[in-house]
């Protein structure tokens, strides 16, 4: 090899070298891509018929003072939709089911023509219902696989109790104009939660209030 040859190769391989010890070139993360990241398109929901016998309406948190128009007003908006879904729910027989926030007791409810009878409000706190609570045993003890989850704060008790009902095996259904939360973008990122998690997205159904059928 004459003298060039060797200059080249000796200077090709410095380059190699150089290119080894160089720290590796860092990916951006989610918060530095956050203006350029565009949300997926919409999931697609769906129509669902259920059996009333083995399926429960529950109704999470939609009490006094977090679902009052000047504290959450996206909450009240969906007071009617909630009234039209437990409406059908015990006209078909189906159990319903409600949980109430922090202090907040029956009386406290958001609307009183969503208010709960004897024997359909459940001990639980927490975004997580069936934590701590009899929740499971309830639903197991009246044959209940199917489990639609309703209320405030998506966030929280819609996701987290909804993503529990799943892991223990239930049938989850999620109408989006049930649940409500801050801002819109609280309740879009617990929708694409929905049927996008591993297991989640398996055994659950995201839908509309007008669109399940008993």
């Amino acid at each position: 090899m004459n003298s060039r040859g060797f200059y080249l190769c000796t200077v090709a391989f410095a380059g190699v070298l150089a290119m080894l010890a160089a720290p590796a070139v860092r990916a951006a993360d989610a918060v530095a891509e956050w203006a350029s990241i565009k949300a997926p398109p919409a999931p697609e929901l769906k129509p669902v018929t259920v059996d009333p016998k083995t399926t429960a309406l529950l109704i999470l948190d939609v009490n006094k003072p977090g679902c009052v128009p000047e504290r959450r007003a996206r909450c009240v908006d969906t007071l009617p939709h909630l009234k039209k879904l437990m409406d059908a729910a015990r006209a078909a027989g189906a159990p319903v089911f409600y949980t109430f926030s922090g202090t907040a007791k029956p009386t406290d409810i958001a609307d009183p023509a969503i208010a709960p009878r004897d024997g359909e409000v459940v001990a639980a706190r927490g975004p997580d219902k069936f934590l701590g609570s009899e929740l499971e045993n309830i639903l197991k003890d009246k044959g209940i696989t199917t489990v639609i989850v309703t209320g405030t704060s998506a966030n929280g008790a819609v996701i987290g109790t909804g993503a529990s009902a799943a892991m223990r095996g239930f049938k989850v259904i999620v109408p989006v104009d049930g649940m409500s939360a801050d801002s819109a973008y609280m309740e879009q990122y617990v929708a694409f939660h929905f049927v996008n998690a591993p297991t989640l997205s398996t055994q659950s159904t995201l839908t509309r209030t007008d669109m399940i059928k008993f």
